[in-house]
C-alpha cells in the first residue's frame, strides 16, 4: 500500500529546515551571547551584573512587566468579553483599535503616550495638580507596558469565548447557579489556560520592549531606568562582555519565569 500523499515534503526534509531555521534565528545569536559572556572571569560577570544601578533596572523592568502583565489579563479579559458576547454600533473599530499595538511603531508610541501623558498633555495636565505624574517615572514605564501588552491578552482569550458552549452557562443558570459562579466554574476553567498564555505573551514582550519605553521613562538611573537601556548604554561604551553578561541574566530569569507559567499551563489542562 502506498504511502498517503502530503501537503507538505517529507519529515526528513521538514526537519532539516527546521533545525536549520531555529539555529540561523535563535540558537547561533543565544551561542555567540553566551560565548562573549564567558570572556569573563566570575568576579568580572558578577560585578557587572550586580552593581547597584543594574540591580535598580532588573527591579524596575521584572516588576512593571509583571504588574502590566496582571492589569492587562484583567482588562484583556473585558475587552475580550465585550467583543465576544455583545454587538454595539463600531464594534468592527473597536477591534481593529485592539491591534494598533502590532502595528504601531514602538518608538512612534512612545512618544504619542509621552505627549499625552505629560504634565502639560491631554491628560497628565488633569493629573499633575493631584501630584499624580503619569510619564516620565515608572508610572509612564508600567502605562507604556500595559499598552504594547494589552492585545496579546485579547487575541489569545477572543477565540477561546468564541468556542465555548452558552449551553454550559445557561444549564448553570438553570441550576440555581448565580453570575459569579457561573463564571467563577464554568467559565474560567475553560479560558484559564488561554488566559496564562496571554500573560506569559504580554509578560515576556513587556521584558524586552525598548521603544516605547525610552521615551516616556526619564530614564533617570537607580529611578526609571530599564534594563535594556543599561545594555544599550554599555554597547555604546564598547563594553560588549557587560552587555551580554546583563542580557545573559535578563534571559535566563525569563527563560525560568516562562518555563513556571508553562508548567502551570500544563497543570492546569491536565486538572482540567
Amino acid at each position: 500500500m502506498s504511502s498517503p500523499q502530503r501537503v507538505l515534503p517529507g519529515f526528513n526534509l521538514t526537519l532539516g529546515y527546521t533545525l536549520l531555521y531555529l539555529s540561523l534565528v535563535v540558537l547561533i545569536p543565544l551561542s555567540a551571547l553566551a560565548f562573549k559572556t564567558f570572556t569573563l572571569t566570575w568576579p568580572q560577570f558578577w560585578e557587572a551584573v550586580t552593581a547597584p544601578r543594574v540591580l535598580a533596572s532588573y527591579r524596575l523592568t521584572f516588576g512593571a512587566s509583571l504588574l502590566a502583565a496582571l492589569v492587562n489579563v484583567f482588562f484583556g479579559l473585558l475587552v475580550a468579553w465585550v467583543l465576544v458576547r455583545y454587538t454595539f454600533p463600531g464594534k468592527k473599530i473597536v477591534d481593529a483599535l485592539v491591534d494598533l499595538p502590532f502595528a504601531l511603531p514602538t518608538a512612534v508610541a512612545g512618544i504619542s503616550l509621552s505627549a499625552l501623558l505629560a504634565g502639560n498633555g491631554w491628560v497628565g495636565q488633569y493629573f499633575e495638580p493631584l501630584g499624580i505624574q503619569l510619564a516620565f517615572n515608572p508610572n509612564g514605564v508600567v502605562i507604556a507596558l500595559i499598552f504594547i501588552g494589552l492585545p496579546f491578552v485579547v487575541r489569545t482569550v477572543q477565540p477561546v469565548l468564541e468556542d465555548t458552549e452558552k449551553e454550559l452557562e445557561e444549564a448553570a443558570m438553570c441550576l440555581g447557579a448565580t453570575r459569579w459562579q457561573t463564571f467563577t466554574r464554568v467559565i474560567l476553567p475553560t479560558i484559564l489556560p488561554a488566559l496564562l498564555t496571554g500573560f506569559a505573551m504580554a509578560f515576556a514582550r513587556a521584558i524586552g520592549e525598548y521603544g516605547s519605553v525610552i521615551f516616556i521613562a526619564g530614564n533617570m538611573p537607580m529611578v526609571s531606568e530599564i534594563t535594556p537601556l543599561i545594555i544599550i548604554g554599555k554597547l555604546e561604551q564598547y563594553d560588549i562582555a557587560g552587555a551580554t553578561a546583563v542580557a545573559s541574566v535578563m534571559l535566563i530569569i525569563s527563560f525560568v519565569l516562562l518555563l513556571i507559567i508553562n508548567g502551570l499551563q500544563a497543570w492546569q489542562r491536565r486538572k482540567s
